[in-house]
């Protein structure tokens, strides 16, 4: 059976995949399940964890229109004054 990430893990993924560079939501479940085939992570964990993070201000959103999507995607990326911070975090991950 897949072993679902809780929040505290789920912190640690995000900022590792943000610091290969900007993610979205259903992209950093996507690649966590082709990545990681035993590891799932629900949508409830992953947006608590996105809101956990920008409220420590180690994250920020953007809207990004995509070509060829309906609706613009919201991007996280790292904010420049926490990369120190979410590398050290993103350890606990890899």
């Amino acid at each position: 059976p897949p072993f679902y990430l809780n929040k505290e893990l789920a912190v640690c993924y995000v900022l590792a995949i943000l610091n290969r560079g900007d993610s979205y939501g259903t992209e950093l479940i996507q690649l966590l399940e082709t990545e990681y085939p035993t590891y799932r992570l629900s949508d409830t964990v992953l947006y608590s964890a996105l809101k956990f993070l920008e409220e420590e201000n180690i994250i920020s959103g953007y809207w990004k229109k995509v070509e060829g999507r309906g609706r613009p995607r919201r991007m996280y990326q790292i904010q420049e004054d926490a990369v120190q911070r979410a590398k050290e975090l993103s350890q606990l991950w890899n």
